[in-house]
């Protein structure tokens, strides 16, 4: 019988630890953990357990963890992998907490089995597992680096969360020489138990943590991975790099961590939705954490420039525009502001330029004079270095300025282009906290990435929409598919699905001969389609089994027995169902509208520009469900046909608000419904605004095993 779960909090707060596998021998990691505990402050109490006894660091080794008679919230285990099942045992016998196992040789070798083992029976015993194959963990507030990384780790306010051991030591030493304070760095690894939800519950609600860096390589329980990733990102910001978004690179992070990278594009949509940054290098990731935990928030959109060169200004108002910060576009304002320090020959609009022979007191005056107007939310200073150029003195104003708008609790951000002594300068002052970059596209993305988050944090909370939908109807409908034998419906029952949601069908039935698709024509009214009905041809275009725009009897007749020769030609063992007969759809926007059950995050919607071209335009969207109208309204508006729907060329707005319906319908359909693998409607017909929409074909896929719940 399973004990309780252990409060995350003694994982990084913890009050004794012992080091299962510690060693007297410098060159073993046993030796390197314990040293690191040791050497840097840590207060709780150090158990080294080794069968050997004797004394490691000053400290008495216990030869099992069993004679430990203090609290010991954390084992840490070194030692060989076909050991570390017993000593996890003794470890649960003992009343220990959690365990995290450095010792590698398990899933990310093909060992799952004896992983598996090893978390089921720590569960067992009310022990959490973090790994294997981490490197350990850092606590800035217990001064714990309980890691074989570098000692010496300056702490500060940015949490790191690495599922790679190799990197996650490497930033260790690239923060510390970068100036990036640390109040946490931990190993994920293996991820056999503790998980970054399980991490990121923690650092929620930590004071020492400002910003969170997350590299991943892959996600297992996605749905309560992006829950997390709400909560959290709407009180800090959170940057990500998932690696793994090529195919050759997927399957190396698979064979690295033994987990699989889903899908790219549906992985960077849902970061998006949750409020999360994604960065493409270390180094940026980094920049933007180190930067996010010392700036203060802005109180307000308005950006301004302050510059000695003109050009470098137009290339940062070109940034402002790519990474979404908003200039302040008021000339009575900035004149106002900025004349007493601006020359004659200068410019006051934004941006400001102080003209080439600005001076260090020059620059001093116009930031001051920025800092000073509650009309100015944040600021971007850019220096280019000219022949008179003081950069000592520039680089004392900077500090100074940098200082005086922390105190104020306004962003500022620098950007200085020049030489080597430039170069060095910007080095030492990024070494001292001060946000200064050498490009500024660089800095302005920073800035831009402040905003996000600005944007993120105040953004109403909307409610998640409900449709009403024919349960009942639809679990009849799917159970019927599987009592078949199949995974798929046919056209008719595809319909009936639809019509169960609420969603407009163009008016259609199955004909099981020729004479019955004359009279179902007769009765819808020409033009009419015809499609072939199969559940051995799902499309039905590659088999030349649809025919368009048929006018009348004649033209029905002749593509009746045209398509069903071509179904026969295509599959000889097809078993053919009959023909449908469906209402001509006018011409309209042709969209396409799915949604299917992600491996790693659930329900996941697409939208797109649709019809025959979908596959090769590639004009489609992801979320994941559930979402809001605002979250569809957005990824409606991020495709690049989205203008057809506003209307073109004088042409009306179309029926966006229906598109948005039918979108809840199949999310609200998919959730309830998780036995349907996949849902698509291609094309969804949008006309103009009240007018309508109609779902002209539907394909649905359901999963090899399961059915509908009852």
């Amino acid at each position: 019988m399973e004990k309780g779960t252990p409060d995350i909090r003694y994982l990084f707060e913890p009050r004794g630890l012992a080091v299962i596998g510690a060693s007297a021998d410098d060159a073993k990691i046993g030796y390197m953990v314990m040293d690191n505990i040791v050497s840097t402050g840590y207060k709780g109490s150090i158990y080294p357990v080794n069968p050997k006894g004797g004394i490691i660091l000053g400290k008495d080794v216990y030869r099992s963890i069993s004679d430990i008679d203090g609290i010991v919230d954390i084992a840490i285990i070194t030692i060989p992998a076909h050991l570390v099942y017993n000593a996890v045992s003794e470890c649960g016998k003992a009343g220990v907490k959690f365990i995290i196992i450095i010792t590698s040789g398990f899933s990310e070798i093909g060992n799952r089995e004896e992983e598996r083992r090893i978390v089921e029976m720590a569960n067992r015993h009310g022990m959490r597992v973090l790994g294997p194959n981490v490197f350990g963990i850092y606590s800035g507030r217990m001064n714990l680096n309980a890691t074989f990384g570098p000692r010496d780790i300056v702490p500060g306010n940015v949490a790191i969360l690495s599922q790679s051991g190799a990197l996650g030591i490497a930033m260790i030493g690239k923060t510390a020489k970068e100036g990036s304070g640390l109040s946490t760095i931990i190993s994920i690894g293996n991820k056999s138990d503790i998980d970054e939800s399980d991490l990121l519950e923690y650092l929620l609600d930590d004071h020492d943590t400002r910003s969170i860096f997350l590299y991943i390589e892959g996600v297992k329980d996605g749905e309560r991975f992006k829950n997390t990733l709400k909560r959290v990102t709407r009180r800090k910001p959170v940057v990500v790099i998932k690696s793994g978004r090529s195919k050759r690179g997927a399957v190396a992070a698979a064979s690295h961590t033994g987990s699989l990278a889903g899908s790219d594009d549906v992985f960077d949509a849902i970061m998006r939705q949750c409020g999360v940054v994604r960065a493409e290098s270390i180094q940026e990731a980094l920049n933007w954490c180190k930067y996010l935990s010392k700036a203060p928030p802005p109180t307000g959109e308005n950006a301004v420039i302050v510059t000695n060169g003109g050009g470098i200004g137009v290339m940062a108002t070109d940034a402002c525009e790519k990474y979404g910060v908003k200039l302040l576009d008021d000339t009575d304002l900035t004149r106002d502001i900025f004349s007493p320090v601006t020359p004659a020959f200068g410019s006051t609009r934004n941006p400001v330029d102080i003209t080439g022979g600005a001076t260090a007191q020059d620059y001093n005056d116009a930031l001051l004079a920025a800092l000073e107007s509650d009309r100015i939310h944040s600021v971007i200073a850019l220096y280019c270095a000219t022949s008179s150029f003081d950069m000592e003195g520039l680089s004392m104003m900077m500090e100074d300025i940098y200082s005086r708008y922390m105190k104020k609790g306004k962003p500022i951000i620098f950007s200085v282009l020049g030489g080597e002594k430039v170069e060095h300068a910007v080095n030492s002052l990024r070494s001292k906290g001060v946000p200064v970059f050498s490009d500024v596209y660089d800095a302005v993305q920073t800035l831009g990435v402040q905003y996000r988050q600005y944007h993120h944090q105040n953004d109403v909370v909307e409610e998640t929409p409900t449709a009403e939908i024919d349960d009942n109807e639809v679990k009849g409908i799917i159970r019927s598919v599987y009592d078949d034998g199949r995974t798929f419906l046919l056209a008719h029952e595809a319909q009936k699905l639809m019509r169960a949601c609420g969603v407009p069908m163009p008016e259609a039935r199955v004909a099981s001969s020729l004479e019955a698709a004359v009279r179902i024509a007769d009765d819808i009214g020409y033009p009419v389609v015809l499609k072939i009905v199969s559940r051995d041809i799902l499309h039905k275009s590659d088999a030349g089994g649809v025919a368009l725009d048929l006018e009348n009897r004649d033209e029905l007749i002749d593509a009746y027995q045209g398509i069903v020769q071509n179904a026969r030609s295509y599959d000889p063992n097809a078993v053919i169902d009959g023909v449908e007969v469906a209402e001509m759809v006018r011409k309209g926007v042709e969209t396409i509208v799915g949604a299917r059950i992600d491996s790693s995050f659930g329900p996941v919607m697409m939208f797109g520009l649709g019809g025959i071209y979908v596959e090769v335009m590639k004009d489609v969207t992801f979320r994941s469900w559930p979402m809001t109208r605002s979250d569809i309204l957005e990824m409606i508006k991020q495709t690049r046909s989205f203008p057809l729907l506003l209307g073109v060329r004088g042409e009306k707005r179309k029926e966006i608000d229906l598109i948005v319906e039918t979108m809840i319908k199949l999310g609200v359909l998919l959730d309830n419904n998780r036995c349907i693998s996949d849902i698509e409607i291609n094309p969804l017909v949008a006309y103009e605004q009240g007018k309508g929409i109609r779902a002209v074909d539907i394909r649905v896929i359901l999963n090899e095993e399961g059915g509908p719940e009852t």
